[in-house]
Formats: C-alpha cells, sequence, structure tokens
C-alpha cells in the first residue's frame, strides 16, 4: 500500500503550524512507532490507537506501522495527534478514501473505548488550519462550539473514531452501538468583579485616575492603608472599559482555550480580569511549564486587567518579570527546543500598604515599623518596574462623615464607561491611521515630534521635572501619553498646561 497522510496542529504559544502525519505499513514483525520528535504523552498514543481501534470494530494490521510526524524538526505535544495518527494508521489498510483523509486536518485525543475526548486548544488550532489553507476539519463533539467560531473552514464534530471513519468512506461491518459523546471542559466564568462604581465612597481623585487609566490603557499603582478601598476601587477597573472588538476577543478566547478554560458557542467580549495570589510563581504568572507551555496570568489579563494586590510581597524575581511584557505586549518563552509566544497586553494595577504593618501615614501612631523597615518593604518593588507605571496614587481611609454622609458616590459605572468610550473615540480619530488605539501604545518620539509636540509654555512643568531628575526619559514620555487621556476625557483637541500639570501629579502623586 501506498503511505497515507493526513494533517494535524502543533501549538507553539498562540501560533500554530500544520503536521503531516505519514503512515507506512511494512513487513515484519507487529510494532507501532512514532518518529518526528514527540513528546511523552504523544509516545503514548499507539497504545490509544489500538485500543480505541480495537473497541471501535477495526483492527490494526499484525504488521510493522510507522507514523512520521512532519516536519520533524518541529516539537509536537500533547494527545491531540491520536486521531491524526489513527486515521492515517488505519488507511495504510485501503479501507479510506485517501484523497478525503489527505485533505482533513484531525484533532483530538482518543479514550481505549474509541470515544473522542475534548482537547485544549481547539481555537487557535483551527484559526492555524484555516490560514493554512485547509478546508475540513475534524473535531471532537466535546470541541464544536469552539471550533465552530472560526469562519471560513468546515468542522465535523465526532463523538467516537467509528463516526471519523465513516466520513472517510470506511465500511464498518459490526452495527455502531449508542454512545454518549464526552463533553468539553466546563466554560469557566470570567471572575466577577461586581459592584458599580457608584458604591465607591469618596476618593474622587481615584475614581478620576480609574477613568483616566481606562482611556489611556495605562497602569496604576495604589498606595494606602488596610481597609481603604484599594480593591473595591481595582475590581472596578474592568467595568470602565469597552468591550472587546473582534480580533481582541479572538485573542483572548484563543488564550482561555490554551489555558484549558473552556470557549463555549461565543467569543469572550469582556476585558478579562485577572488577581494571581502573592505566592505566585514565575511559570503562574509569566508562563510556561516543563514541558507543554501553558499561558500565565499575565496571558490571561490581556486586552484586561492584572491585579497584584499586595504587590510587595510578590518574589521581587517574578515582579521583575513584568518589565519586559509591560513594554512589548507580549511574553516570548525560550525552551531548549522551542520558543513560545503569548500575547501580554494588559493593564496593571498594583496594590500596597505602606509598610508591614499597613499602618503608616494613617494618623493612628500605631505603626510600629521603623523608617528603615519602611523602605526595605517599598524597595521590593523595583524602580525599574514602577518607573513602567504612570499613574501613581496615595489612597486614604474615608472618615465617617464620608461613610455615613451619603449612601454611594454619584458616578455610575453605565456613566463613566460612556465617558471613557467617547474619549476612546478622540484617540481613535486621532491614531487609528497610524495603528494605534490607545494613547499608551504611542511611541514617545512621536509625541515629541514636529507634530504633535506641546508648545513650551505648556510642557514647561515637565521640561523642569526632567532636569531636576525627578523623570526620567521613560518617565517623561509617559507623562506626555497621560496628559493625552486626561484632555480626551476632558474633550479638547490637545493637553494643555492643566492636563501636563495633573498628568505630573497622577505620576509623582505618592
Amino acid at each position: 500500500m501506498p503511505v497515507a497522510r493526513t494533517r494535524a496542529v502543533a501549538l507553539t504559544g498562540v501560533e500554530g503550524a500544520l503536521v503531516e502525519i505519514e503512515a507506512d505499513l511494512a513487513n515484519g514483525l507487529p510494532a507501532f512507532t512514532i518518529i518526528g520528535l514527540p513528546d511523552a504523552a504523544l509516545g503514548e498514543a499507539k497504545d490509544r490507537v489500538r485500543s480505541a481501534a480495537a473497541n471501535s470494530g477495526v483492527e490494526l494490521p499484525a504488521r510493522k506501522v510507522t507514523v512520521n510526524l512532519s516536519p520533524a524538526s518541529l516539537p509536537k505535544h500533547g494527545s491531540g495527534f491520536d486521531v491524526g495518527i489513527a486515521v492515517a494508521a488505519l488507511a495504510t489498510t485501503g479501507a479510506l478514501a485517501l484523497d478525503r483523509v489527505a485533505e482533513t486536518v484531525h484533532i483530538g485525543e482518543l479514550g481505549l473505548d474509541g470515544r473522542l475526548r475534548p482537547v485544549a486548544g481547539v481555537l487557535p488550532a483551527v484559526l492555524a488550519a484555516r490560514r493554512s489553507g485547509a478546508r475540513l476539519v475534524v473535531v471532537p463533539w466535546g470541541n464544536r462550539d469552539e471550533a465552530e467560531l472560526v469562519p471560513g473552514i468546515r468542522v465535523v464534530a465526532a463523538a467516537t473514531l467509528r463516526d471519523v471513519l465513516a466520513l472517510h468512506g470506511a465500511e464498518l461491518e459490526t452495527p455502531a452501538e449508542p454512545v454518549e459523546p464526552i463533553a468539553g471542559p466546563p466554560v469557566a466564568a470570567a471572575r466577577e468583579t461586581g459592584g458599580d462604581l457608584a458604591d465607591v465612597i469618596g476618593h474622587p481623585e481615584a475614581i478620576e485616575a480609574l477613568q483616566v487609566a481606562a482611556v489611556g490603557g495605562h497602569h496604576l499603582m495604589m498606595l494606602g492603608p488596610p481597609g481603604a478601598g484599594k480593591t473595591l476601587l481595582a475590581s472596578r477597573l474592568p467595568g470602565l472599559l469597552p468591550d472587546l472588538d473582534v480580533d481582541a476577543a479572538i485573542e483572548v478566547s484563543s488564550v482561555r482555550s490554551l489555558a484549558g478554560l473552556g470557549v463555549g458557542s461565543a467569543l469572550e467580549t469582556r476585558p478579562p480580569f485577572e488577581a494571581p495570589h502573592h505566592s505566585a510563581t514565575m511559570a503562574a504568572l509569566v508562563g510556561g511549564g516543563s514541558g507543554l507551555i501553558r499561558p500565565g496570568a499575565i496571558s490571561r489579563a490581556g486586552h484586561g486587567v492584572l491585579f497584584l494586590d499586595e504587590a510587595p510581597e510578590f518574589s521581587s524575581v517574578v515582579l521583575d518579570a513584568l518589565r519586559q511584557p509591560l513594554e512589548t505586549g507580549e511574553i516570548t518563552i525560550h525552551r531548549a527546543r522551542t520558543v513560545a509566544r503569548f500575547p501580554a497586553r494588559f493593564q496593571l494595577v498594583l496594590a500596597a500598604n505602606p509598610c508591614p504593618c499597613g499602618q503608616a501615614g494613617t494618623g493612628d501612631d500605631e505603626c510600629t515599623c521603623t523608617p528603615n523597615t519602611r523602605r526595605r518593604y517599598l524597595a521590593r518593588l523595583s524602580g525599574p518596574l514602577l518607573d513602567r507605571v504612570d499613574l501613581r496614587l496615595t489612597v486614604r481611609r474615608v472618615g465617617s462623615v464620608q461613610l455615613t454622609g451619603s449612601a454611594s458616590g454619584s458616578l455610575t459605572t453605565a456613566a463613566a464607561r460612556e465617558r471613557v468610550a467617547a474619549a476612546r473615540r478622540r484617540t481613535a480619530s486621532r491614531w487609528g491611521q497610524e495603528g494605534w488605539r490607545l494613547n499608551a501604545h504611542v511611541p514617545g518620539a512621536v509625541l515629541r515630534g514636529p507634530r504633535w509636540r506641546l508648545e513650551p509654555r505648556e510642557r514647561a512643568l515637565l521640561d523642569r521635572a526632567l532636569e531636576r531628575g525627578a523623570l526620567t526619559m521613560r518617565g517623561y514620555d509617559r507623562v506626555l501619553r497621560v496628559a493625552w487621556s486626561i484632555a480626551d476625557l476632558d474633550g479638547d483637541d490637545r493637553p494643555l498646561a492643566e492636563h501636563v500639570g495633573r498628568a505630573l501629579f497622577l505620576r509623582k502623586g505618592i
């Protein structure tokens, strides 16, 4: 028999590449060999395929079967190649239409009883198959809704290996018994931030800063004692952000699929909110793993908010790992045989107490920390990391008059979101043709260039701060970006001296 061929998808990060699965049947002692740089899970596919075929009423030939995954230099991970390997191996017997098999992309894991088990990463895998020109993809029944989110490619959902073989023209003698398809992973609900901005009592400057952050995509740090409302404020930021556009929704949903969180029958349209515990490891925050590389919290927070509560309690090594993603908007993870890239365009929100006991600056004279202890505590947040944070606020406790004087604040989340949306439309009309959607994405060289440079009288405060050494060059550019966001929020065409002053205060407000 000629060599049988079919296709599958190998994922590296959110990117995928088509893999050609070749199967050859030769004389010799019965054996099943898989070559082409498989990992341990993929190497075990031969046992799953043999049992699944036998329990589906078809037998692998009692001869030497060699399966090659090409290109052999590309690492392959996981059990999503099982169906393709089984189809290619069985096609060597002549029972399947070779031309139909060769045109199909197969994704899925096999159970020993022949049922197809859902796998993680189906959405980016089907996207990669469509971009590579594939027209037909077979997926497990439990991944059907997720796969059908990709337009321009025919999706066939199969419950068992028998269904796949029948699709390719196999004549199965024994009648199929009713089989309950394996359901997909439950769709993990996005973290519920809950509540309304009107629930925040007091803190008018913090509410204004949240809106500025939402307009421009700026990073934010809040410093204050326990109970001042830092977590409450951070949880309201995602509600101010507009719905995701189609490209961002696909990216967010692809990362959720890779993380095994499930996608369901609709793309995720709301910005995500991730709040990892301060004991999170490097791999948990930025992504990684010894075998299959998984996205971390910064990728799951893409196009949304990453909130690090009690930021000084995080490992300093973990915190400093955020510096590069904050600049580039992606995380690149290198391993010995592969490089995986994940999107990491998120808004960082840090919250910290002023000292280990949290009472410094409260006026209660209860702080027992020495000045040196306070300095060491906040020094866990390195200067290079803080230099990438645009807005810095001191959040103080609410007094009894504010707490009992009114039931709620005056600005609701709906009203604030509309104000933010109007400001983002001004931003888009200015930068849209250049490919930038947010002020935080605009290079500093453009803002300092001839076309967009502010007048000397408008940037006088900023220039003096740079000359005194109170700002770095990066900080100078970030203040300019915040000033543009404040101007957009106020409905002005260009930042004025007032906007620059407010932006400088928000930069140096701690």
